[in-house]
């Protein structure tokens, strides 16, 4: 039987949130990481819709318990860190309606950051979703490295699926290959480099994701000290020649911590059932990008959250969560 992944505006069951809990990797932005994740977790529960708070000890939950919503679910799961898009499993649904779990490889983004726990990740979350599983892949891929609109097509980058410090064995072609028989992938958008400063070497769910059909969101440099215009330009030329209709979102600028560019980007938002949540830094582009969001999803409600802290554990609000698809079509 053949499984896809669903695009993330398709009717979901519930969604997973990693909450920060490790000190020593979050030093002094843990508090306030702990409660922009607890907004971000909050903001999709009062909609309605079930969150499932991933936490690791009597410590972490105790302290998520403090800033969540009374209708928010914990779960106590391994983990290193936050990112469960990465470590934990894609959810698909095959032909016949059942909803089962894709598992892959896992080397700590290139073998940057392998901590104690992430491999145990992605099967725990299996299990306590009642998830068939489909086992675990015999190759490298993090789920913020793919993005689809539900149809068999996929955007990706160069920069991460071919990085040499993930699937060095393997050609395009065959990761290609893989990207059709395991996520039923059956054409790929290639897009090159990713932001500047991302440890992940590129994840396209920083650079560009899936709206529509055929339609594809891309950043627009907006500011004279932007970092990545000419990655956001390319972006959009690659996606126009492969037939895309482009949409142009505000990207927030140049943002730096002790001298080092952050991988900000508001293209790091999370469709849920009624509500799109896009992370925001302050920045004088921050209204005008979830405005430009917000008509994209005009069924949905679309509020933009605070998410400076969570940016200097590396990521933002779509790394950290992983949504388990309906098996039903409404």
């Amino acid at each position: 039987m053949k499984y896809r992944m669903p695009a993330e505006w398709a009717p979901q069951d519930w969604i997973w949130i990693g909450f920060p809990a490790a000190a020593d990797l979050w030093e002094d932005q843990l508090a306030p990481a702990q409660e922009q994740v607890a907004a971000f977790a909050n903001a999709i529960a009062e909609s309605g819709q079930q969150v499932r708070l991933v936490v690791r000890d009597d410590v972490s939950e105790a302290e998520a318990r403090e800033l969540a919503h009374p209708s928010v679910v914990f779960e106590r799961h391994p983990y290193g860190d936050i990112w469960l898009r990465d470590t934990g499993p894609l959810v698909v649904i095959g032909e016949e309606g059942t909803r089962a779990a894709r598992r892959f490889g896992f080397n700590g983004w290139g073998g940057k950051y392998l901590l104690e726990g992430d491999q145990e990740t992605g099967l725990s979350m299996v299990e306590a979703g009642d998830l068939a599983d489909l086992g675990q892949a015999d190759w490298v891929l993090e789920g913020g490295a793919v993005d689809t609109d539900g149809s068999g097509l996929a955007v990706t980058t160069e920069q991460c699926l071919l990085n040499a410090n993930r699937n060095p064995q393997l050609t395009r072609e065959e990761i290609e290959a893989r990207l059709e028989r395991d996520l039923d992938f059956e054409r790929i958008l290639w897009l090159g480099e990713g932001l500047l400063g991302d440890h992940t070497d590129g994840h396209v769910d920083n650079l560009a994701r899936f709206v529509g059909p055929g339609i594809i969101a891309i950043p627009v440099t907006t500011t004279a000290d932007e970092p990545n215009a000419a990655t956001y330009e390319d972006a959009a030329v690659r996606a126009k020649a492969f037939g895309l209709e482009v949409v142009r979102v505000p990207s927030p600028g140049a943002m730096e911590q002790g001298g080092d560019v952050e991988p900000a980007s508001y293209m790091n938002f999370v469709i849920a059932n009624s509500v799109v949540v896009v992370p925001i830094y302050g920045a004088d582009q921050d209204e005008a990008a979830v405005e430009a969001i917000g008509a994209l999803f005009p069924g949905r409600e679309t509020v933009g959250l605070r998410a400076n802290a969570v940016l200097t554990g590396g990521g933002s609000f779509h790394c950290c969560s992983q949504h388990a698809p309906s098996t039903s079509e409404s």
